[in-house]
């Protein structure tokens, strides 16, 4: 194996954390923000990049970073080390309600294809890139889906999906229509396509958007019923405006409570 092999166990089922079990000289990547906790003798180190690429030279470096750039993630990520004899953890945090979806990239051909956020942490080894839909429709329409991040090797690699997650078994030439923001990711085989959802009223008036991503088999897919885009739109829309608090949010009066206490903001 080129990538390092640890153990991991994942604890919690609606805000999840997968603890990773570091032998000695093993080590793990993962993106900024994500670390909880890790025991002592753990060296801790912020590399350019994944780190997976040992002779690619300074200008190979800059484009690996350059890559990550457009998929909205830092140039740089963080590695943890087991520097001492025996075995030491370290744990890493689901960003937002869901579950931490394990990859065995040796069990998928070496790649994976998942949302450009939901990337948690990996083996070191684990090479972290972009994936561009070759087809121009979901290059201009893809929205969310439109670039993806790949994760190739043959080691374990961490995902997060929000809400619940669902698998689907494609068959070859089966396809799946789904939510450009509900895909969580696919393996190397899956064709991937953003199509239009056609109709006038279903354009105006439906309210899901104008595309949705085709998914045709043979593969595995996930699907994430909250993606975060969703999340933080339904939060966006609930907030009032100019900041204030509504006092009778939850409340049976509710509006009229509000109106009692003087804020007649609706």
């Amino acid at each position: 194996m080129t990538a390092h092999e640890i153990d991991y166990r994942i604890y919690g089922e609606e805000m999840q954390y997968v603890e990773i079990e570091l032998d000695p000289e093993e080590g793990v990547i993962a993106e900024a923000g994500s670390f909880m906790m890790m025991d002592d003798g753990i060296k801790m180190e912020t590399i350019f990049g994944d780190g997976s690429q040992k002779d690619t030279g300074f200008l190979g470096k800059i484009l690996g970073a350059g890559k990550r750039i457009l998929t909205g993630e830092s140039l740089f990520m963080t590695a943890f080390y087991n520097d001492l004899v025996g075995k030491r953890n370290v744990s890493f945090a689901s960003p937002y309600p869901g579950k931490i979806l394990p990859i065995d990239l040796a069990e998928f051909g070496g790649k994976f294809i998942c949302q450009k956020d939901a990337f948690l942490c990996a083996a070191k080894g684990v090479s972290i890139g972009i994936e561009f839909s070759k087809k121009i429709g979901s290059g201009l329409f893809g929205g969310e889906g439109f670039i993806m991040q790949k994760l190739e090797g043959d080691g374990m690699a961490f995902v997060h999906a929000g809400g619940t997650l669902a698998k689907k078994e494609l068959q070859a030439g089966e396809i799946l229509k789904v939510d450009t923001g509900c895909i969580v990711g696919f393996t190397k085989d899956v064709d991937y396509d953003v199509e239009f959802v056609g109709g006038i009223k279903n354009t105006v008036f439906g309210g899901e958007g104008l595309f949705f991503a085709k998914l045709q088999g043979p593969g595995v897919v996930y699907i994430q019923s909250l993606p975060f885009s969703r999340l933080a739109g339904r939060v966006l829309a609930s907030a009032p405006q100019g900041g204030g608090k509504r006092k009778g949010e939850g409340s049976v009066l509710g509006g009229i409570g509000d109106l009692l206490d003087g804020d007649n903001r609706f």
